[in-house]
């Protein structure tokens, strides 16, 4: 099931955060990472209410619930930006990616980057037609 990050409060989405760097982790390694972190029992309750939301699960290790991602970090990312394109952009990625070229000073290197990934997805469009 597709995250919906909008529907993810700040600090829900600082433990998937964790969780994708993680991998996986028990509710106590995740509040020793969160920022100003809360008590035991509300990281457990915004686990179950994540859990709820479909966008992590958990197994048992002993006596302790391990939580991992339902969706890999790509995907995630790819949600995200598609809400962000529809929120800001009238949902155009080319208006998204323009934005992001004229506001953000780039490099040299970054920008031949953005090149040559610009000229393999043209590439690609073209094998396909």
């Amino acid at each position: 099931m597709p995250m919906q990050p909008q529907k993810l409060t700040r600090r829900e989405r600082e433990i998937m955060d964790i969780l994708f760097g993680l991998g996986q982790a028990a509710a106590e390694e995740i509040r020793e990472r969160l920022s100003d972190p809360p008590s035991y029992s509300a990281v457990r309750t915004m686990l179950a209410r994540l859990e709820a939301k479909g966008t992590i699960r958990h197994h048992e290790e002993g006596l302790r619930y391990v939580y991992t991602p339902t969706t890999s970090p790509a995907a995630a990312r790819r949600s995200a930006l598609k809400q962000h394109a529809r929120t800001f952009f009238g949902g155009s990625f080319g208006e998204l990616v323009t934005s992001l070229l004229r506001q953000e000073t780039w490099t040299d290197d970054e920008l031949n980057s953005l090149r040559d990934e610009i000229e393999r997805a043209r590439g690609e469009r073209q094998k396909k037609s």
